[in-house]
């Protein structure tokens, strides 16, 4: 028989070792309770005892089911009984159990982590990335963990982290993943797969806009517009984005017979773009038009216009690249491009799925077209 201490709830059932059980002067359980509970619950709880998270197993017996019961029912698992299922999560919500995680993915060895790399993580474009990926991978029950990559190229401390995490895969933006990089993954059996980017002699699946065709519609449009003298504000050479944006311009404008044209570097970023502008237009007074590599590179050198006395589109006209919120802002009204973000994060986030299941899936590149969104710093036909 129980010792007459502090208790809360009801007992229909139960044996326990009454050796086991001491009370202090205030009434208070202090030693421990072995008790074996077949149709109810005993809450032993006063100011110093409180059990504070109950197991899978705790609400097998509660519900009167197998613990493998209360497995397949929180996990929304087949072959159980409506009533089974319904007691089950009538106890379940009762004692405000949840599933932990962390257990779970040492028995399923699923851990539901997602890895994403990032570099540049204050453009506006990157950070609008980060929330639709969540929402995205949310729903589906996949926890998402971000590394801010510090350097251009992926390093070796940052992969590690994502390897002790025991991440089921890893989606890399605007960071470079080095060969070295991508065989570290592959012998951890990560996944990987790029956005807004691709590596010709990667293995890897990709998902991207059309660079290289949306930067040749922007040059005809310039060209359309009656400009005459061009200039390029992009980011690295090593990356894809830079390397199809630039090329397709070029190429267009040599096929109008525009051969020389100024290609500044701006470093994907406000500063590097308000900073590249000004030099540009110290120097090239002539410069009529700026395609930049993206918006917020655009929104740095139209500001840096401002500075200089100049007007826009009047005396230069700006072209950007994402279509970014604070592109459509009153004080830039932004002409640009804009890439479909929320289907390449769906298409990202079905390759990477597909992938966890199915280790062996064919590598796939995907290439989507955006649009143009025409705005008011590029010049009507003079």
């Amino acid at each position: 028989m129980l010792n007459s201490c502090t208790t809360a709830g009801s007992i229909k059932k139960m044996s326990t070792r009454p050796n086991d059980v001491n009370c202090n002067s205030e009434g208070i359980v202090t030693g421990s309770v072995k008790i074996i509970i077949f149709e109810y619950v005993v809450i032993m709880k006063g100011k110093k005892f409180d059990k504070k998270q109950y197991t899978s197993e705790d609400i097998a017996v509660l519900a009167g089911v197998s613990q493998a019961t209360v497995s397949r029912v929180l996990s929304g698992g087949a072959n159980v009984s409506e009533k089974k299922r319904k007691k089950v999560l009538e106890v379940a919500a009762k004692f405000n159990y949840q599933p932990n995680a962390h257990a779970r993915s040492l028995i399923t060895k699923k851990t539901g982590i997602i890895g994403i790399v990032m570099r540049n993580i204050r453009d506006p474009f990157y950070s609008a990335v980060l929330e639709i990926f969540y929402n995205r991978l949310a729903p589906l029950g996949y926890h998402l963990i971000f590394i801010n990559s510090e350097n251009e190229i992926i390093q070796e401390h940052e992969i590690v982290k994502l390897v002790q995490y025991n991440v089921q895969g890893v989606i890399v933006s605007d960071a470079v993943l080095s060969p070295e990089a991508e065989r570290q993954f592959e012998r951890n059996d990560i996944s990987v797969v790029l956005f807004n980017r691709y590596e010709k002699n990667s293995k890897c699946s990709a998902v991207f806009c059309d660079n290289y065709l949306a930067a040749k519609q922007i040059a005809l449009y310039l060209l359309k517009m009656k400009h005459n003298s061009f200039a390029f504000i992009g980011g690295s050479l090593n990356t894809s984005i830079t390397k199809d944006r630039l090329k397709g311009f070029e190429e267009v404008l040599k096929e109008n017979g525009i051969t020389k044209f100024i290609v500044q570097t701006g470093n994907y970023t406000y500063e590097g773009g308000f900073k590249a502008t000004q030099e540009l237009l110290t120097e090239h007074r002539d410069i009529d038009c700026i395609f930049c590599v993206n918006d917020i590179t655009a929104i740095g050198a139209i500001d840096a216009i401002s500075t200089i006395g100049l007007k826009i589109p009047d005396d230069v006209s700006v072209f950007g690249f994402d279509n970014i919120r604070p592109s459509g802002w009153a004080p830039y009204q932004l002409t640009t491009w804009e890439q479909p973000l929320e289907d390449m994060v769906t298409s990202t986030v079905n390759i990477v799925l597909e992938n966890i299941n199915n280790p062996s899936a064919d590598r796939k590149i995907l290439r989507m077209n955006g649009q143009m969104i025409v705005r008011k710093t590029v010049r009507s036909k003079k």
